[in-house]
């Protein structure tokens, strides 16, 4: 279920622990977070650089949708990332979710607070993310590796795309 282009069982241990990591990062934000209707709106309440962007969708018409959207996206990306099924079709997700977390408390040119100049963890996420669409992350321990053999999927494009 390894992956041949990743060379060493190092780099296959690495991959597969950041994929879990990152997995279990979105697994338990969308757990955490469920059931809590104000959380999101809670969240873009505070913004500062971009409150013009952000603030609209605090509105009580649009909050729960947006929350509805966020905790099943977490939930569904941690689900993608700890399994490795879909981990293409989920990251990219997951890299714009962290960009506009990344944005959403940024007060140019810190992030959150003034230990954070321009950098924090949100950035280092997305780069880990590209990482694990590059090296084809699913496909080290996980079930894309698995899917991607199924005939359903050899004679499909689009699901190849998917899970390659």
């Amino acid at each position: 279920m390894s992956d041949p282009s990743v060379e060493s069982s190092f780099d296959r241990f690495v991959i597969l622990f950041l994929r879990l990591a990152m997995g279990w990062t979105f697994l338990y934000a969308g757990i955490h977070h469920f059931g809590d209707d104000k959380f999101v709106a809670g969240f873009l309440s505070h913004t500062k650089t971009f409150h013009d962007v952000y603030a609209p969708l605090t509105n009580p018409a649009i909050a729960p949708a947006l929350t509805f959207l966020v905790e099943y996206g977490h939930l569904l990306i941690g689900l993608s990332l700890v399994t490795g099924l879909a981990v293409r079709a989920s990251a990219p997700f997951a890299i714009m979710m962290m960009l506009l977390y990344w944005t959403a408390h940024m007060n140019f040119p810190y992030i959150e607070d003034a230990n954070n100049y321009l950098l924090d963890f949100h950035i280092v996420y997305a780069v880990i993310l590209v990482v694990l669409i590059v090296k084809r992350a699913g496909h080290v321990w996980g079930l894309d590796g698995l899917v991607s053999n199924l005939p359903v999927v050899q004679h499909n494009a689009g699901l190849r795309a998917i899970v390659a």
